[in-house]
């Protein structure tokens, strides 16, 4: 990181803001194109690792993608707020973000589907008990991004 002075290595910070975000990108490469789709998120962390669950369609370009070529890239950010000059020039952006490479992969498993699940919608809206039809099970997507490398920073 080029600017190592706002770089953010406490994993208790980086949890805290990664929990208080909604929206992440997934970026595939994708035969010589990049593809960058946003996607709601839930995490789930465990002995230190970040891990992350969104959900989508059985078929597309997503879908096929994550199945081909499961090494991603990652970005989230937020706590965005413009610092005003006098100047054009000199404005900026006070701003926190994660960047970050993963491996996805699309659940199968019930059980981890329906953690998925609700890490996404606990994210989304802060409650955690929900019950989910076989209808939604069968026909929704879980992918899973396990992350490989992470950088936060802030300004």
């Amino acid at each position: 990181m080029r600017r190592a002075d706002r770089e953010i290595t406490d994993p208790v910070k980086i949890e805290q803001f990664l929990a208080g975000e909604k929206i992440m990108r997934i970026a595939f490469f994708d035969d010589g194109d990049i593809y960058i789709v946003p996607v709601n998120y839930g995490l789930y962390t465990e002995n230190g690792s970040y891990r992350f669950y969104f959900h989508g369609a059985m078929a597309g370009r997503k879908y096929d993608l994550a199945k081909a070529r499961p090494s991603v890239g990652f970005e989230t950010d937020g706590k965005m707020r413009l610092l005003r000059s006098e100047k054009a020039c000199d404005h900026s952006i006070e701003y926190q973000s994660v960047i970050g490479t993963g491996i996805l992969s699309i659940v199968d498993d019930p059980k981890e589907k329906k953690l998925g699940l609700d890490c996404i919608m606990k994210q989304q809206t802060a409650k955690d008990d929900w019950d989910y039809s076989d209808e939604i099970m069968s026909h929704s997507a879980v992918f899973r991004l396990d992350v490989k490398k992470l950088s936060c920073k802030a300004k």
